[in-house]
Formats: structure tokens, sequence, C-alpha cells
């Protein structure tokens, strides 16, 4: 059973500028950003993306533009977003990204059409020839809508457990485990140009899952099953990263498939100390590079872009820092590991791509006389050769001092410990440029001043 394709009108130039969704270009160089870098491979460097943020946040927008090539919907193509009730489809958050992708000059990933997860219940109540129709009507539905505009798809996600068996989900209690061949002949039908996609976790390394999904691919194309791909999702924990992996790409690119690492991120028990996102650093640049290594691997796509918005905290209690920038959207070590493994310029001595230091801080009081209360300034200059774009600075009172007021940043206090975060207006220093941000405060015995700052993780010297 096939119903119509409704076609998606794409927005006029005009319309995505009032919507924000065309935005301007970086003026980093090529090598300094992971797109710049990407594109000097010929790999994609993608981000999973998500629509709250897409919609309400600059900063974000900014830095997927600027620093990926490609773009993944996070949740907006599932089966339960686009098609909730049955012949209902619902395409403004998946049109959102698909329009921001195009706007910008990125690829489009779509993540899934054939998935035990996130399906809705009237789709898992379907039986035999209507569960069928249902998958057939969806994949044609949703592939011939972005025809020409999603270059790949994920088109059968995990059908095999962590037992390395196909796994026992709906679709194969009713149609089968014909229907991973068939949903991959419908697919192709759908969108002959699109590349298809199988794709899962827990596959990155040469495990007992893994050569399931060889020995399953390997059947499918000795069938004629038109598959293109194949996706590990690289989800991992800290220090946890297969020593396999460049071996394991390699095993299946030598099958003619492409590969993508297409969900990564490496969680930290939280707080993370400094160590650890170096080590997540060392991690992140480890998986890169075997992908780097193969001919065949395509593509990295982080699940994600800040910690602000990363998945992990919700699903895995006292764990986040997961991605390469931070909640602030400040490049993290692990930035500069996927860079470097790119083969792009930069060093994250200083947070912002230079190796000298990065940042002088000049800090000021005045007592009020009288009362203990005080007025601090704080100047902040940017002594490196590149441009700081976004920064967060950390200090720790010697004394028990209490900010009571504060401006030109987002001040926040926790016992003795500052931390000011850049306003909108001010989060760019050039070099040799200086801001100036301050506060008042109150303390009970004396007011020494501050000795130590850090400028985006880093240390400052001090005037």
């Amino acid at each position: 059973m096939i119903t119509h394709t409704p076609h998606r009108v794409a927005l006029t130039s005009a319309a995505l500028v009032a919507a924000g969704l065309i935005v301007t270009s970086s003026s980093a160089t090529a090598q300094e950003t992971l797109r710049g870098a990407a594109d000097e491979q010929g790999l994609r460097i993608g981000a999973a993306v998500a629509n709250g943020p897409l919609s309400n946040e600059s900063q974000y927008r900014d830095v997927l533009s600027t620093e990926y090539n490609g773009v993944t919907a996070e949740n907006s193509m599932k089966w339960e977003s686009l098609q909730p009730s049955q012949g209902q489809f619902n395409w403004s958050d998946a049109d959102e990204i698909v329009d921001f992708a195009q706007s910008n000059g990125q690829s489009v990933h779509g993540h899934t059409l054939v998935w035990h997860s996130q399906t809705p219940n009237w789709v898992q109540n379907l039986q035999g020839q209507d569960l069928q129709d249902a998958m057939e009507n969806h994949i044609n539905t949703v592939m011939g809508r972005y025809a020409g505009d999603v270059e790949s798809w994920d088109v059968v996600n995990e059908p095999i457990g962590d037992d390395a068996n196909l796994r026992n989900s709906f679709w194969m209690q009713e149609l089968g485990e014909d229907y991973i061949a068939e949903a991959f002949q419908i697919a192709r039908s759908a969108d002959p140009n699109a590349k298809l996609y199988i794709n899962d976790y827990n596959i990155d390394g040469i495990n007992a899952k893994s050569d399931a999904y060889y020995d399953l691919v390997s059947d499918l194309l000795d069938q004629g099953v038109p598959i293109d791909g194949i996706g590990f999702q690289g989800h991992r924990v800290l220090g946890d990263v297969p020593s396999s992996l460049e071996d394991n790409i390699r095993r299946f690119a030598q099958l003619g498939l492409e590969v993508q690492l297409t969900e990564i991120d490496i969680r930290i028990d939280t707080p993370a100390s400094d160590s650890e996102l170096e080590q997540q650093r060392d991690n992140y640049e480890e998986m890169v590079n075997a992908c780097v290594s193969v001919n065949g691997c395509v593509g990295v796509t982080t699940w994600g872009i800040t910690d602000r918005h990363s998945w992990v905290p919700d699903q895995f209690d006292g764990q986040g820092a997961a991605l390469p920038f931070d909640e602030n959207y400040n490049k993290k070590p692990a930035y500069y590991g996927i860079l470097e493994a790119l083969g792009g310029e930069g060093d994250p001595g200083n947070g912002n791509g230079n190796g000298d230091t990065a940042c002088e801080v000049n800090y000021s009081a005045n007592d009020w006389g009288g009362a203990p209360g005080f007025t601090a300034s704080v100047d902040i200059t940017n002594t490196g050769s590149g441009t700081i774009d976004g920064w967060t600075l950390e200090f720790t009172f010697p004394g028990d001092q209490t900010i009571t007021d504060s401006w030109s940043a987002d001040w926040s206090q926790s016992g003795a410990d500052v931390t000011a975060t850049n306003a909108s207006w001010n989060g760019t220093i050039g070099p040799n440029q200086s801001i100036s941000i301050g506060f008042n405060g109150s303390y009970t015995d004396s007011n020494p001043a501050p000795t130590e700052f850090t400028l985006n993780g880093e240390p400052c010297t001090t005037g």
C-alpha cells in the first residue's frame, strides 16, 4: 500500500533569514575549524541536531554552521516524531533541520526509518501484512518527501541485540528476518540516489556483535540487497575506545561498504577533572584517527554539540561532559583532539588555537571605606594571536568575599569559587583586545585579591 507522497516546499531566502537559519560564516581560517579540516580531508564531520536549541539559541546555530559540514536529526526524523498517528505526518521539525542544512551548505543524514524503539504503539500493534504495508508506506512517504535533500539514511537501526542474535523485536516477530532486506529494497525504490545504511551501538570494536553484523551484511550483499554503508554509533565511556576500531572499520570497508562513526560521545563521571578531559581528548583523537586512516570511512558524527544539550546526563546517572563543547560553548580539549586527527591547525594550550599565552587579567578592587564592601573591576586581555570566541573566566577568592551585584558578564559563585561567562555582546575578544567586567562584593575581615585566573580552563598571567 503506497500513499501519495507530499513534496517538501523549501523556505525562501527571506524566510530563512527571518527564521535565523542562515548563519554568517566564521572569520576563522579553514584549518582552524572542524568543518574546514574535514573538508580538506573530504570527510563528513557531523552533529546530531535538536530542534529546541536550533530554534532558540543563536550560539548553537553559529557553532553548528561554522564547525560542522553535516547534520543528523537527533529525534525529529524518527517514526514517533514524523508519523505519531497512522497517516498523519508532522514535518515541521524535520523540515527546519533540512532547511538549516541547505542554507548553510551541509549534508543531511536521515535517522531513522525502521527501528524497534521510538516507534509509536499503533505501529507495534499491527500484524502481518498490515505491518508490512505500514513500513512500506512510511519509507516511501518520508524518503519521497526528502529525495534530493537527505543524502543518506539509517534504513534499519539496531536489528541485532547485545547477544549477537537478531533482536526479537515486533518487526522480527511479525515479518521475520526478511524485513531487513525488504526495508532496503523499498528504500532504494523510494530514493535511488540516497546512500542506505544499517546502524548500531557496541559494534565499533571487533566482538561477537560486530561479527554478527559482518555475517549479516555479507549475506545481504550476496543477495543483492542495496546496502551502501554501516554506522558504528560510538557511545563510549572514558578510556573505553576499542583497540580494534581501525581494523574493524577496515574489514567492513573491504566489503565495499561506506563506514561512518555515527553517534560519538565519550561520557565521564561528573564533575570531570582536567586530567579526565585530557584523556577524553586522546579518546576522541583515537576514534577520529581510526576513521581518517581507512579510505572507506567517510565521516564522523558527534551525538550533539554542547554538553548543555547532551542526552547523556538524562540516561546515565552521574555522568556527562561527553561532547567537544562545554555547557557555555567553549571548546574543550576534545575539540582539539578531533581537530588534530582531521589534520587541522591549532593547539589547546590556550583554548583558542594558539601556542602562546592566551590571556592577561588585571584585577583591582576599591573598598567603600568604613563598610565591609567593595567594587571590583576585572580587565581581560587576549594576548594570543587568534580570536577568543566565547569565554569563561574562573578564580577563587582568598578570603570570605561574596558577590552581591555584577555587570557585563554572567556571574556565579559557589563557596569561594567564582565563574564569569561572557554576555551576548562581549564574547569575542580579538588579539591584543581587552574587555572589562565587574562586580560589587562584601566581606567580613579582609579583602585580599585573587591571584590565579583561568580563561576557558587555561591559566592567565596577571597584570
